[in-house]
C-alpha cells in the first residue's frame, strides 16, 4: 500500500481541520526522507569509528590545542558561568520602545537561542514597576489578613517549613508581542516575544496558607500586594487562588533571583505575568476586587464602542517559530527544520501546523515530549526550502479545542488601538530569495 501523508486545511475552532491526502513523492516527504538519511548516515558513521572500520576518517582528527595545555583551574566558590562564546545569549531591553528611565521597564528572553523547554535563570524575562528592590529574607514578613478568622504573619523560614511543592509553568507578560499587531516592528523573536519564560517553581501551595486562616466563606477576592517601591498589588478570584496559585520561593533548584522576587513571589499558572506578584508580603481577602490603578488604567484591553476588558487574566494558546526566525539568514536552498515553541494558559498543547506558503496550506509539525499542562512546548517540522521567497508561521491548537487565531480574527472581537495587550495572533516570517529572515507582519 502506498503510504501517504495529511496536508492540514484550515482549522476550526473545534480543533478539526480539512484533510487533502497527497502521495510520498511530495517535497515535504522527500525532505524528511532525506532529513532521515542523513541522520542514520552520522549514526551509522558513529557506530563504524567505535568499531574501526572508519579508523582512517578518524586518524585524520587534527589535535586541539585544548589537548595540549591545561585547562582553567577550578574555583569552588564561584557561581557557575555560561562559556565567554555564548556571551551574545543575553537578555535585551526591547528596541521598540525609547525608554528613558530604567526604574519601569522589560528585559527579553532570547527565544531563538532556548534550547528545551525550561529558560536558565539568568536569561529569565524581567518586567519591573519601580526597579528591583534588595530585601534581606531574615528581615521579611508575609502577613495575611481581612475576611479570615485568624490573621496570621510568616517569616521566611516559617513557610520553608510547610511542605512544598514542584511545578513546571510557562510565564508571559500580557504585553508580550503588543508592538507588532498591525506592522512589522520587532526585529527578532526575542523582540517580538521575549516577553515569555518557562521555568520550575517551588514553593507553598496559598489554599494551604488561607485553610489555615480560616477564610469566610462570602470571601470572592484576594489581594496580592508587593514590597517594591510600587506596592504593585493585583485583585485574583478566590477559586483561581485556591486551585492552583503558589507562594514560590524557589526557582529552576536555586532561590529565586532579585529581579524575579526574592525572597517571596505570587505563581498563578496560565494567567498574565504581571498577577503573579513579586516581593509579595501582603495577602488580604475581600468579597469584592479592589480595582486598583493597575486594574483600570493599566492591564486592561480596549473593545468596539469605547468599552474596556477588565481582568482579562488567561494567557490564550499561542505559538511562534523561533527558528529560522527574524535576523537568522538561511545558507542557501536544502531541508532545514522549522522549530518553535507553543503553550496555553487553559492547558496542554495539542497539535502545532506550520505553513510556508504564508497561510495557504498548512501541515502538523511533531511535537516534543513532555507535553505539559501550561508550560512550553517545542514543535519541529521538517522543510525542504526550495531557495524562492517564503513565508512561514505556527497554529496552535490547546486541549480545550481552542486555535490560535490571526489577528484578523482578534480584531473582529476587539479594538487594535493604543496599547493593546493580549497578543496570540498568528505570526510570520519571511524568507528572502537570499536566505534573510524577516518580520512579515502586515
Amino acid at each position: 500500500m502506498q503510504k501517504t501523508e495529511v496536508a492540514r486545511g484550515p482549522r476550526s475552532r473545534s480543533g478539526s481541520a480539512t484533510d487533502n491526502v497527497v502521495d510520498t513523492s511530495s517535497p515535504q516527504s522527500q525532505a524528511r526522507r532525506r532529513f532521515l538519511r542523513r541522520g542514520v548516515v552520522l549514526a551509522g558513521a558513529t557506530v563504524a569509528s567505535a568499531t574501526g572500520i572508519a579508523a582512517a576518517r578518524a586518524q585524520r582528527l587534527e589535535i586541539s590545542q585544548s589537548n595540549l595545555e591545561m585547562g582553567r583551574i577550578i574555583e569552588p566558590t564561584a557561581y557557575g558561568m555560561p562559556s565567554k562564546f555564548e556571551a551574545q545569549v543575553s537578555r535585551r531591553r526591547t528596541d521598540v520602545f525609547v525608554n528613558k528611565q530604567n526604574w519601569s521597564d522589560w528585559s527579553m528572553t532570547p527565544l531563538q537561542h532556548q534550547l528545551g523547554i525550561v529558560t536558565p535563570n539568568g536569561l529569565f524575562f524581567e518586567r519591573h514597576h519601580a526597579g528591583v528592590p534588595d530585601i534581606d529574607p531574615d528581615k521579611h514578613q508575609l502577613v495575611i489578613h481581612g475576611m479570615v478568622k485568624q490573621p496570621l504573619k510568616f517569616s521566611m523560614s516559617d513557610l520553608m517549613r510547610y511542605p512544598s511543592v514542584s511545578k513546571i509553568f510557562f510565564l508571559e507578560c500580557s504585553g508580550n508581542g503588543l508592538a507588532d499587531w498591525t506592522k512589522a516592528a520587532s526585529t527578532t523573536v526575542q523582540q517580538s516575544h521575549g516577553l515569555l519564560s518557562c521555568a520550575q517553581w517551588t514553593g507553598v501551595p496559598v489554599s494551604a496558607l488561607l485553610d489555615e486562616a480560616g477564610s469566610d466563606p462570602a470571601a470572592k477576592w484576594v489581594l496580592f500586594e508587593g514590597a517594591d517601591g510600587s506596592a504593585h498589588a493585583r485583585s485574583i478570584p478566590i477559586e483561581k487562588v485556591m486551585a492552583d496559585t503558589l507562594l514560590v520561593y524557589g526557582q529552576n533548584g536555586e532561590r529565586l533571583r532579585p529581579e524575579q522576587g526574592y525572597p517571596l513571589r505570587v505563581l498563578i499558572p496560565g494567567w498574565e505575568g504581571n498577577v503573579s506578584v513579586k516581593w509579595v508580603r501582603r495577602i488580604k481577602v475581600s468579597d469584592q476586587p479592589w480595582h486598583l490603578r493597575s486594574e483600570t488604567a493599566r492591564y486592561t484591553d480596549p473593545m468596539p464602542e469605547g468599552k474596556w476588558r477588565q481582568f482579562s487574566f488567561v494567557m490564550e494558546c499561542k505559538s511562534v517559530i523561533t527558528r529560522p526566525s527574524g535576523g537568522m539568514k538561511l545558507t542557501g536552498p536544502g531541508v532545514y527544520p522549522i522549530e518553535g515553541f507553543a503553550w496555553s494558559g487553559n492547558g496542554t498543547i495539542k497539535a502545532v501546523d506550520v505553513t510556508v506558503d504564508g497561510g495557504k496550506t498548512w501541515r502538523e509539525a511533531a511535537l516534543e515530549e513532555p507535553v505539559l499542562d501550561r508550560c512550553l512546548t517545542r514543535f519541529r517540522y521538517v522543510w525542504d526550502w526550495d531557495g524562492g521567497p517564503a513565508k512561514i508561521a505556527s497554529r496552535a491548537v490547546d486541549s480545550g479545542g481552542y486555535v490560535q487565531p490571526t489577528v484578523a480574527e482578534i480584531a473582529k472581537a476587539r479594538a487594535l488601538v493604543g496599547f493593546v495587550q493580549h497578543h496570540n495572533g498568528i505570526f510570520p516570517w519571511s524568507v528572502s530569495q537570499a536566505g534573510e529572515v524577516k518580520n512579515a507582519i502586515a
